[in-house]
């Protein structure tokens, strides 16, 4: 049986959890400086998200790409493609390292080229 006593105590709880969860939404991805997660593939120079950022054509599949500068962080927003990283130029080097088809996150060392791929 609901009382006005019931009623209000619920709505208390789900307006603290709704506040929890909201604060919980905004700190991190602002605490950290990255930029906003935003469709398509992005390659940046820098951790975090930060300095130049190079453009990924995901409609590209399977073409290698060297870049100028070494991309040390990235940012993939698509549902059926990914990203391939290599250490060296032209798609070479002994560690290749793959994204998801959702990610944001630094590379764990610098990469001079990519290929797309399906996800």
């Amino acid at each position: 049986m609901c009382t006005p006593k019931t009623v209000l105590r619920g709505s208390a709880v789900a307006a603290t959890a709704v506040a929890a969860l909201v604060g919980l939404g905004a700190g991190p991805a602002n605490a950290a400086g990255r930029p906003p997660l935003q469709p398509g593939a992005h390659l940046y120079t820098g951790t975090d998200g930060s300095g130049t950022a190079t453009t990924v054509d995901l409609a590209d599949l399977g073409t290698c790409h060297t870049l100028a500068t070494p991309a040390r962080s990235v940012q993939v927003a698509n549902g059926s493609a990914s990203v391939v990283l290599y250490p060296g130029a032209g798609c070479a080097g002994a560690v290749p390292w793959a994204t998801g088809s959702l990610a944001q996150s630094d590379t764990p060392w610098a990469m001079r080229s990519y290929r797309v791929i399906p996800a």
